[in-house]
């Protein structure tokens, strides 16, 4: 069903002035922007106004002054996350900035709605600045229940997330990172289970050294896999390179058990598994290179590292980004349960295991109906919300972070 437009278009856009060739359904449908607030109580009359706002008000503000845990039961903190960015990696945009980046938080704010059922709202922050960054938002997190960073570069969205944990008592989550894993993991545990393989089975290469490509090397670590290859611009990160940052030298001490060196065409080599969040090419005589019934995740949008037409004709199973392929491995089927759920509890921050039971949930939704062309459910599967949110809960509770 098209999405209705329920904004109103002003004079200077209305179809009727304009070309029907020149008319952008994009720009239209973005006219106004694509949320708004909604009142959740009637404020009809004089005593709806008196219990909304003064006087009663005051005397839920005073029992909260009083016990300030009761925030969580009387208003919307528990049930809302902020979506914050300083619009330096919008999507394959780059750095566009604050403004430019707002469409983007805005529609990510509308699938933490509509597939979560969580409330969001988009901050873009006219600073690049880490620590002014970290400290607005922390000045910002008494009026949420959640922070949700997103499009931030890499390497600062690494010191920006733990510094965040460090200082707040409430979920905070760089789905760029985070979501872009567990969504990889849940499909690589379907795509070894079709093919009759384990995790500890599989040598995996990733192309991409940035916020994706690390978490999906630790996720993938954690969950078990046989070995794992982390390849950036100047090829595998391994750790006799002198070149490395913090972040990848950490990276190369947990990944590479092989102590492969050289190039990402050279890591390919009998690999099983492909995972791309880079960008660029693959050269095709790579791609035949990985070992037999492979699998490729080639996740760049919207030009794949490997467009699915070639990978198809070496791999068991292929994945994408895009949604118009099977198997779009996309964060809107992590991000909105792991925040329900933590929500639900009231969890104090998402651990490695909330992450781990989401990427197991989300797996199993789809795991009796198995196929090449079907080892990640599609984002509008209704039953993948329920499933993520349930395990996220339950596993918030088992690691001690829930607090009801």
């Amino acid at each position: 069903m098209a999405a209705e437009i329920v904004n109103p278009r002003s004079e200077s856009f209305s179809t009727s002035s304009q070309d029907e060739e020149t008319f952008d359904p994009v720009f239209a449908l973005h006219r106004g922007g694509k949320m708004a607030v909604q009142a959740t109580v009637p404020v009809r009359d004089r005593d709806d106004l008196s219990l909304a706002y003064t006087p009663g008000v005051a005397k839920v503000c005073s029992a909260i002054a009083e016990k300030p845990e009761l925030v969580h039961d009387y208003t919307w903190k528990s049930q809302v996350v902020a979506v914050v960015t300083d619009g330096t990696a919008v999507l394959g945009l780059g750095d566009i900035g604050p403004e430019a980046s707002l469409p983007v938080m805005e529609g990510k704010a509308i699938l933490f709605k509509q597939f979560g059922g969580v409330d969001a709202v988009p901050i873009a922050l006219a600073t690049t600045d880490t620590d002014e960054i970290i400290e607005t938002v922390v000045r910002l997190a008494p009026s949420f229940g959640g922070v949700n960073l997103e499009d931030i570069s890499a390497p600062r969205c690494f010191e920006i997330e733990r510094r965040l944990q460090e200082q707040l008592d409430i979920p905070v989550f760089h789905d760029d990172q985070h979501g872009t894993a567990v969504v990889t993991l849940a499909a690589l545990r379907n795509a070894a289970t079709l093919t009759g393989r384990s995790l500890g089975q599989l040598r995996a290469v990733i192309s991409g050294a940035g916020a994706a490509g690390v978490a999906i090397a630790k996720i993938l670590v954690e969950a078990g896999i046989g070995d794992v290859a982390v390849c950036d611009r100047k090829g595998i990160v391994s750790s006799d390179r002198e070149d490395l940052t913090e972040i990848k030298r950490e990276v190369a001490s947990y990944t590479n058990k092989a102590g492969l060196t050289g190039s990402l065409e050279q890591a390919m080599s009998g690999a099983d598994v492909f995972i791309g969040v880079s960008g660029g090419t693959v050269p095709e005589p790579a791609v035949a290179s990985m070992a037999e019934g492979s699998f490729i995740f080639a996740m760049a949008n919207p030009n794949p590292e490997i467009h699915p037409t070639i990978a198809a004709k070496y791999a068991a199973v292929v994945a994408t980004g895009r949604s118009d392929f099977p198997n779009q491995i996309n964060n809107v089927l992590a991000f909105p349960g792991i925040f329900a759920g933590a929500l639900q509890v009231r969890a104090s921050r998402i651990t490695e295991g909330m992450k781990l039971a989401a990427a197991e949930a989300l797996a199993a939704v789809v795991a009796g109906e198995l196929s090449a062309d079907c080892v990640i459910p599609s984002p509008f599967d209704e039953r993948v919300a329920p499933a993520v949110t349930a395990a996220v809960a339950a596993a918030a509770r088992a690691e001690g972070v829930a607090r009801r």
